[in-house]
């Protein structure tokens, strides 16, 4: 894993300057962020759930990623003839309106999957379960839990650690359980749940921004 370029090192001290009380977390902000883009450069993906609020954030943070957040994203120009070749006029139209993404997948969203798991087995293994279905040694599983005690997410995160994803914690307090499972845990210096995911949400944008700026810049 290499280290901030300039333009990178830039992103960061902007957003210090922005959110000064989270100047004590830096470190592992830059930490889970150089994970993501390793994560990137070698063919992986992300795979991220919370619950609650931390749901919302991990649906959020795939929709930043799959598809352009600031920056366009033109799909490379060997799809574009593709496209054309398979079908001239809808290949044309979808060239011109696809964009490159950054593979990230939120383990919240398979409802029927979810529902049958927990009936048939246990609401607390129903992340562990997607991440055995699809994790691969090159990705990387985003925990959000702003106790850092979520069961779902602890077993979730053990069965990432034993498959050989590498674990980025976003959460709050002390860290909880979680911390010492991640690979990079960024633990916001708060204690009340909304205080600790107002700051969690201007985090995961700088990610967002910077991965994108990395790989589409």
């Amino acid at each position: 894993m290499g280290r901030l370029n300039n333009k990178e090192s830039e992103f960061i001290a902007d957003f210090i300057k922005r959110y000064n009380k989270l100047e004590t977390i830096s470190d592992g902000i830059e930490n889970a962020y150089l994970i993501m883009k390793d994560c990137y450069l070698n063919g992986g993906k992300l795979i991220i759930a919370g619950n609650g609020g931390s749901c919302a954030d991990s649906e959020h943070i795939v929709g930043e990623l799959m598809k352009s957040f600031k920056l366009p994203r033109p799909i490379d120009k060997s799809l574009e003839q593709k496209l054309v070749q398979t079908d001239p006029k809808r290949g044309q139209y979808l060239s011109g309106i696809l964009e490159s993404p950054l593979t990230a997948v939120s383990l919240t969203c398979s409802t029927a999957l979810i529902s049958a798991y927990t009936n048939d087995a246990a609401a607390d293994a129903v992340y562990a379960q997607q991440v055995l279905g699809m994790g691969k040694p090159n990705d990387v599983f985003i925990g959000i839990t702003t106790s850092g005690n979520s069961e779902n997410i602890l077993n979730a995160a053990v069965t990432a650690k034993a498959m050989g994803l590498r674990v980025i914690g976003l959460t709050g307090k002390d860290g909880g359980k979680l911390a010492p499972l991640c690979d990079a845990a960024v633990i916001v210096p708060e204690n009340e749940t909304y205080k600790i995911q107002e700051f969690h949400l201007p985090i995961y944008h700088l990610w967002c921004m910077m991965l994108e700026d990395n790989f589409f810049g």
